[in-house]
């Protein structure tokens, strides 16, 4: 099952900006293993997660330890319950994210923690820039990382029976931090979702993939920001970075293209698109023999970019598409890109009338998922398939003219 926190909680963490992204694979595996046992009594729940937790090679003393005074947290229930939308345009989302102060702090950490980053990119393949902007994007560079005591808020999602088989493996993990030193369970704080640190990380995440960058024998990614670099840095590789590739690159694109191909979607090369006119701000078409897809988030007339395979990385970070384009351009922009061309996109339209375009789509036999005033890749597919029967450029963007051909 190729399902993570940041698929199922990515709308409420971005929208909020706060410290907090789910990005590691907090159910990777969990398809194969029993449901979890959850709810009822909080004390025979934490009887059963200390049990599970001595099948796992875990001592009776470090999980009373862990596991004293654990509580459910009302806020964290709250806060799972209330989960926001994402409305924002491209635009608008990468003007607050992508800020000039952000990117000064981001360009001083990579200059004053040089040393770390080189160390990233030799042993791991990862730029820093790449992990700089995760690193801001996240928690302001490690400034917002959340104040809830990740061990209840673990238990607290664990307990409610919602979706006890993701988070019940992450609180074990977090019982084993507690015997490597690494998690204090009534200090620790992190986000509400449990994510921990200066680059939001799981628990399995952090035992799988830490690394002890200030080599003082404990893997701490919220106080040292060489062992939350370098564990980013080993986490995104296994992601599948490929050293010595792009991730995103701005081009300009031509009046007449079909634009029905673009998007997230396979079949294309970055030389199919440099053939058709699609033309790269910095001038660089050595890599057109990568796979390759153009996405333009406010269509035609909008910023435009060709996406390569190492932008699959941010979608396994965050399946927003908006936060993950954004996240991979302010990545360029700090590895000296400069700021991508506004153009001049067509009015979007407002929640009402995205609600109104949807009912309409599906009306057309499209599954276009919730009708909920997001322009989601669903939606971006339906509007793309009525354009084209329309005769209109199918740029997947939605606009009040299509509202009212349709």
């Amino acid at each position: 099952m190729r399902q993570n926190l940041k698929t199922i909680l990515a709308a409420s963490l971005t929208a909020l900006l706060l410290a907090g992204g789910a990005h590691a694979q907090a159910a990777a595996g969990t398809a194969a293993e029993p449901a979890a046992v959850c709810g009822g009594d909080i004390g025979a729940f934490l009887q059963g997660v200390k049990a599970e937790a001595l099948t796992r090679g875990v001592s009776a003393e470090i999980a009373d330890r862990a596991l004293a005074g654990a509580a459910i947290d009302p806020k964290v229930l709250s806060r799972d319950r209330a989960q926001g939308v994402f409305r924002q345009t491209f635009l608008e989302f990468s003007k607050r994210t992508v800020s000039q102060s952000r990117l000064d702090i981001g360009r001083k950490k990579l200059t004053d923690l040089s040393s770390v980053f080189a160390r990233s990119e030799q042993e791991f393949g990862v730029p820093g820039a790449v992990i700089a902007a995760f690193w801001a994007m996240e928690t302001d560079f490690g400034a917002v990382q959340g104040d809830f005591n990740t061990r209840n808020a673990l238990v607290t999602l664990s307990h409610d029976c919602r979706r006890p088989e993701l988070f019940r493996p992450q609180l074990l993990a977090a019982v084993e931090m507690v015997g490597h030193g690494d998690l204090d369970p009534n200090g620790t704080t992190g986000a509400w979702a449990g994510e921990i640190g200066q680059v939001q990380m799981l628990p399995k995440d952090i035992i799988e993939f830490g690394v002890d960058g200030d080599g003082d024998g404990h893997i701490d990614v919220k106080k040292s920001s060489p062992d939350a670099i370098l564990t980013a840095a080993k986490f995104i590789q296994h992601l599948g970075f490929v050293k010595g590739q792009p991730w995103i690159q701005e081009v300009s694109v031509p009046d007449v293209l079909p634009f029905e191909k673009t998007g997230l979607q396979p079949g294309m090369k970055a030389a199919d698109w440099f053939a058709l006119g699609v033309t790269p701000r910095d001038g660089d078409t050595s890599f057109g023999n990568l796979e390759a897809s153009l996405v333009i988030p406010q269509g035609r007339k909008g910023p435009a970019f060709i996406t390569y395979p190492n932008f699959n990385i941010y979608l396994e970070w965050n399946q927003s598409f908006i936060y993950t384009t954004s996240a991979a351009y302010f990545a360029t922009r700090l590895a000296g890109a400069p700021p991508y061309e506004r153009g001049t996109p067509e009015e979007g339209l407002s929640e009402d009338g995205m609600k109104q375009l949807q009912t309409k789509l599906q009306g057309f036999g499209h599954d276009v998922g919730k009708v909920d005033g997001i322009l989601g890749s669903g939606t971006r597919a339906a509007i793309q398939k009525e354009q084209l029967r329309l005769g209109l450029p199918a740029d997947g963007w939605a606009t009040q003219a299509l509202l009212s051909a349709l």
